[in-house]
This record gives C-alpha cells, structure tokens and sequence, in this order.
C-alpha cells in the first residue's frame, strides 16, 4: 500500500480554501483574544481530528444527521459565547490593571469551550462532505492527514491573528467585536437552520 502525496496535497487544498471563509475559523479568532490561543488550537484541533476520522469512516451517513438541529444547537452555542463576551465587560478594567489581561486560562474550560463550539458547528459542513468525498475517491489515510492539517493550520492561523489583535487593541473593544462575532455567527447558524 502506497501513500499517496498527491492526494495530501490535494485534500490540503481544497479543505484549507473551504475552511478560511468558515464560520469556525471567526470563531476560533474570537476565543483566541479571550483565552489562550494553545488551549483553543488543542481544542479546535481535537473536534477537527474527530470530524475527519468521521468523514473518512463514515463518509455519506454523515448527511443522515438532521441539518436543522444541528444547525440550531450551533446557533445556541454561538449565542452563548456573545453573551459572555459581551456581558464579561464590567470587570476588565480591574483585570487589565492587575494585569491579568482578561485571559481565560483554565485548560478544561478553554479547551472544552473550543472542542464543542467546532465539534458541534461542523456537522454536515462543507469541508466535512468534501473529506468524505476526497476519502472515497482518493483513499482514506491521505485524505485524512490533508484534510486535518489543512484545518488545523487554518485554526492556529486564526489564533495567531486573534492574538495580534488582542495586543494591540484594548481588551474591552476586542470582547466587544468577539461578541458582535459570535452573534453574528449565531444568526448565521438561524439563518441556515431555516433557510
């Protein structure tokens, strides 16, 4: 059994170009100016990793899932994390002089907040139909491994800009644009459950 390059490549790709635009990617830049970029990447990169290995093993049962309450359950997910960008302004100012920096840095609930915000919104998403498609015509390992490191580079990109922001602009207006994000992609997720 040969591994296939090519095919890597490939899936690289085209799952890297599907997922820049991706709601996951806005959200991982988000929680990376809130929380530790590692334990977001950990997080983000496991729900990824399980995503594919789904894709590949499973491939069209994938799209049996009932789209509606999928989409629904990452819409909850998306208003919940506005909400607590949006309402965690109130004592920043105490945390910015004590110099703290408003990070979360707990590894369980950084991680767990990352691996369930992906975990759940990329259920039946494109790139997810797209590794199952590559899977079936260009075999599974090397779809597997481009598909994964295709998104996970697109997450850690995604911290890495999130973090660039958060040095730069006063965390009070970062948690605000996060939260305006995160509602955005709550509608987002509405709007696609319904459309």
């Amino acid at each position: 059994m040969s591994f296939d390059l090519l095919a890597v490549f490939t899936a690289f790709g085209l799952i890297f170009l599907a997922e820049l635009p991706d709601k996951t990617m806005f959200a991982s830049l988000a929680m990376g100016t809130r929380m530790r970029p590692l334990y977001v990447w950990l997080g983000t990169s496991t729900a990824f990793a399980v995503h594919v290995v789904l894709a590949v093993g499973a491939g069209g049962l994938l799209g049996l899932l009932p789209d509606m309450v999928v989409k629904l359950v990452s819409a909850a997910l998306f208003g919940l994390g506005a909400f607590l960008l949006l309402r965690g302004g109130d004592g920043d100012d105490a945390d910015e002089a004590g110099g703290g920096g408003g990070i979360v840095t707990g590894f369980w609930p950084v991680y767990t907040t990352a691996f369930m915000a992906v975990f759940v919104s990329e259920w039946g998403d494109l790139t997810q139909i797209t590794t199952a498609n590559l899977a079936a015509t260009n075999g599974p390992l090397p779809t597997a491994v481009g598909s994964a490191a295709a998104l996970m580079t697109v997450s850690a990109l995604a911290l890495l800009v999130g973090r660039f922001i958060a040095k730069r602009v006063p965390l009070r207006t970062v948690q605000r644009i996060g939260g305006v994000c995160m509602a955005a992609l709550a509608a987002w997720s509405l709007i696609e459950a319904f459309a």
